[in-house]
């Protein structure tokens, strides 16, 4: 693996893990009070062009990231929506 795929992988992984604990908080919380809906849409669109970006450049760190951390951001949104 070369430098960068190293680093969009360590960087990718870094930044979806940091959803596993807000997503594990949520669920066991029920409560989504303090997460914004607006941001977490904004965020999820943004996310989901990121993974739009990495499967055009074939880019497996930015599609692997990009695809869990979306997934956790929908959960997150759809426990916000449903706890509303």
């Amino acid at each position: 693996m070369n430098l960068p795929d190293l680093l969009g992988t360590a960087a990718g992984s870094l930044t979806t893990v940091a959803f596993i604990p807000q997503v594990v908080k949520t669920w066991r919380s029920r409560s989504t009070h303090d997460i914004s809906l607006i941001m977490f849409s904004l965020f999820s669109l943004g996310v989901a062009l990121w993974l739009t970006y990495g499967i055009v450049l074939g880019a497996w760190p930015i599609i692997v990231a990009n695809s869990i951390t979306l997934t956790l951001a929908i959960v997150i949104l759809g426990l916000k929506i449903r706890y509303k």
